[in-house]
């Protein structure tokens, strides 16, 4: 009677093992879980921001087989980027033209290897949201704290990432680290990510859009390659945000608020950023717990329609900066 469960069963555990990294997620539980315990002993929101810098600076140290000297490398070049963005925000225009030029550094960087956008990828997503984040809906004096908590705390990120990266070494032996062979074509991706990103950041500095690093992340994101495959980037961003953030929104009305549920909702959404094998699966429940996460901090209104939209603006600038500038390219061969 039971032999039918069996291989649903097995097909289940099948599935898991395919669409969850099991290795890469129990690495970010240690690197962000200690952020989400002292959330709770110091009640400070900045603690949980900081699970972003961890991750971060996770992500290309597993792909890349960092040592921890490179490591922090990268743990510096964040902290100075989201500093530099931080002071320039009350600036507008400033703001808008060093959130560019950082999209333009993480792309340029392809110029002497191919997994440097990965590298570029970690700076300019935690520097650009906790910029925009830690300066939403509060005084000047309190986002300035904040960000100091951030900045003084970072070193615990710092240091759980290295120990990882030391274990694993000690366990399988030091690989070379490698980026790759530089990129044949590295300019014209690189001006698309600066295009892009200016466009969005003004957008949202003029409207004062809500949570606007939405829309500048996903204008970053959706430049990865030529437009098929650009287009195909935004549709995943689509259809995640289309499903996550609502069924997210509908969840959170039937729990009520919660800073437990709240600190949960914001380490699953920070272990989406790793955890799984296929992108629209992890940035749909990204949106999911992101959306729950609202809900559970009593500020859930409108958030399914204000994500979406940002998800939607954003990858539109990407997808229109990709085409200008594959027109440019094509005529300037034509010309040659």
């Amino acid at each position: 009677m039971n032999s039918p469960t069996i291989p649903t069963a097995a097909g289940l555990r099948d599935l898991l093992a395919r669409e969850i990294k099991t290795a890469e997620l129990v690495r970010a539980l240690i690197v962000v879980g200690p952020m989400v315990a002292a959330y709770f002993i110091a009640r400070e929101t900045a603690l949980l921001n900081l699970g972003l810098v961890a991750v971060s600076l996770l992500i290309p140290a597993l792909r890349q087989h960092f040592p921890p000297k490179v490591v922090a490398w990268h743990y510096l070049t964040i902290l100075v980027t989201f500093a530099a963005l931080f002071f320039a925000a009350p600036v507008k225009p400033l703001f808008v033209v060093l959130t560019a030029l950082a999209g333009f550094l993480a792309v340029a960087g392809t110029r002497y290897g191919e997994h440097f956008r990965t590298l570029g990828n970690w700076v300019f997503i935690p520097a650009v949201y906790l910029a925009c984040e830690v300066r939403e809906g509060v005084s000047a004096s309190e986002a300035l704290r904040h960000a100091g908590v951030i900045i003084v705390s970072s070193p615990i990120a710092l240091a759980l990432v290295c120990a990882i990266q030391i274990y694993d070494q000690r366990r399988r032996g030091t690989a070379a680290t490698s980026f790759g062979p530089p990129a044949a074509e590295w300019f014209l991706p690189a001006l698309a990510s600066a295009m892009a990103v200016f466009a969005a950041a003004a957008l949202v500095e003029i409207l004062n859009l809500a949570q606007g690093q939405w829309v500048m992340w996903s204008a970053a994101s959706v430049v990865v390659g030529d437009l098929t495959a650009s287009t195909g980037k935004l549709k995943q961003r689509a259809i995640g945000a289309f499903v996550g953030v609502p069924l997210g929104f509908l969840a959170g009305l039937a729990l009520p608020p919660s800073r437990v549920g709240y600190a949960t909702a914001v380490l699953a959404a920070t272990l989406t950023l790793i955890s799984f094998s296929r992108y629209i699966v992890g940035f749909g429940l990204r949106c999911f717990f992101i959306a729950l996460a609202a809900s559970f901090a009593g500020g859930a209104s409108g958030i399914a329609e204000e994500r979406i939209i940002n998800v939607l603006i954003g990858g539109t600038f990407g997808l229109i900066a990709v085409a200008v500038t594959e027109i440019v390219w094509l005529r300037m061969m034509r010309k040659a």
